[in-house]
């Protein structure tokens, strides 16, 4: 490149993180400013599967990653009455995508990505106040009264991403930000989640059986859904989603909960402890075998907003796609955009404003549509999954019960095809069957290769 860009990235999340370590890996500048005083990774499970992990094997995480993951064979779906739904089996996905499907806490995920980005490319403690671009460069305000500046700004910061909000504000302010994208996401389910501490064999009997597989719970007819997933170190993963009547929440109260935050167990109803659980005990039990520090209590929330970029400033995960987390998609569309965009970086002639900007479309043009289409996607799999009205109820009898085998292979064939990797490092053979979709080759990468032999 002829005078690489320097980049500033927000928010040291799965996505942020992710680009960090792709930049590290281009040769690229770039700081990691997170707004927390130190570093701290909630939440509960995160399932990744074969759309990333030729890229994790690319940068060498892969038998890193395997060693905080536990592979998912099958998943067992509960009724209210511990009589078993369906079992989802996985095991044979293996031999069709060359990968296991892997199940781990968010925070040990978070540790991994964490430990491969210098320290000194981190500050904490750096709330976004506001951002000022043009054709120069890129300025960013923080709430410790310094100013930063670079050639690139990307916020992966995010449902309420501040590089989004200080962003719209200006396009509104000139008139260019669609009316959907000032509209307020839509809220769907309240949720309590955590990650225990070593767990008891002797207070949970089927402690050891559960460990095996991986275990859904879903109570028909209620407005709650109890889920919980076993990973290493005699760990359980659980969350409680609550379907919520009304969606009208004001600015504050959605800003306020929809950050993953320690909240107070007593918060939860004393009704959903005496929940009974496949590997014996209770979910009560569950929750007091949980720091209170590794409780939190979130709004989830769905939207894809229209626009992604302007000028020097991108966005990525959260902070231009939100949805229910189910089995782990809020966290691998964050690593695919952090790919997609590192690749199109990687290619630009030079950092001037008009390359950045065809950059940032490409980015755009390839992720964009895909996103929607998840969208649709998770919406059907959250009524599939924890819908409680009696069509929901039908609806989830036949999708689990009498869907033709052939359909079912089908329709992994298309999702097993979209596995992205960096183009400007060597590229992982299809290690599956099943074919896997063209992806640009970097012209610059391979102009590089040739010049080295």
């Amino acid at each position: 490149m002829a005078d690489k860009p320097r980049v500033m990235i927000v928010g040291a999340g799965l996505g942020g993180l992710t680009m960090a370590i792709l930049l590290e890996r281009a040769g690229i500048e770039y700081h990691v400013f997170e707004r927390s005083k130190t570093v701290r990774a909630l939440g509960s499970a995160t399932g990744l599967g074969f759309n990333i992990m030729p890229l994790m094997e690319q940068l060498g995480l892969l038998e890193d990653l395997k060693k905080i993951s536990k592979v998912i064979e099958h998943t067992t779906i509960f009724k209210e009455n511990m009589e078993v739904m369906k079992e989802v089996k996985l095991k044979d996905n293996k031999a069709l995508t060359g990968y296991d499907t892997l199940i781990m806490s968010r925070i040990d995920l978070h540790a991994l990505l964490l430990s491969r980005v210098p320290k000194e490319k981190i500050s904490m403690g750096k709330k976004v106040l506001s951002i000022l671009q043009n054709e120069n460069g890129v300025m960013m305000r923080t709430s410790d009264g310094m100013s930063h500046d670079a050639d690139i700004l990307i916020g992966a910061d995010g449902t309420y991403s501040a590089v989004r909000q200080s962003l719209f504000q200006q396009l509104a302010k000139d008139g260019k930000l669609p009316r959907s994208d000032n509209e307020q996401l839509k809220v769907c389910h309240s949720s309590f989640l955590g990650t225990t501490r070593p767990m008891d064999p002797e207070k949970f009997p089927k402690l050891g059986d559960a460990f095996s597989h991986c275990d859904m719970i879903i109570g028909t007819g209620r407005s709650e859904t109890w889920r919980y997933f076993t990973v290493p170190d005699n760990r359980v993963c659980w969350r409680i989603d609550v379907q919520l009547e009304s969606t009208l929440f004001n600015d504050n109260d959605s800003f306020r909960n929809s950050e993953y935050g320690p909240e107070s167990c007593e918060q939860i109803p004393a009704e959903w402890r005496d929940f009974k659980l496949p590997l014996g005990g209770t979910m009560g039990d569950l929750i007091d075998a949980t720091p209170k520090e590794s409780t939190s209590k979130v709004l989830l929330e769905e939207k894809v907003f229209t626009t992604w970029h302007h000028a020097r400033t991108v966005l990525i995960g959260d902070a231009c796609h939100k949805m229910l987390p189910n089995f782990g998609r809020g966290a691998l569309n964050a690593m695919l955009d952090a790919v997609i965009l590192a690749d199109a970086l990687f290619e630009m002639p030079s950092s001037s404003f008009k390359h950045i900007g065809a950059a940032f479309n490409e980015y755009y043009q390839e992720r964009f549509p895909t996103m929607t289409s998840e969208l649709a996607s998770s919406q059907q799999m959250g009524k599939v999954m924890a819908g409680q009205s009696r069509f929901d109820t039908i609806t989830r009898h036949i999708l689990l019960n009498y869907v033709p085998k052939w359909f079912k292979e089908k329709n992994l064939e298309y999702a097993a095809s979209y596995r992205p990797q960096a183009t400007f490092l060597p590229m992982v053979e299809n290690r599956g069957t099943l074919p896997v979709k063209a992806q640009k080759k970097s012209k610059k990468y391979a102009r590089m290769m040739s010049a080295s032999e």
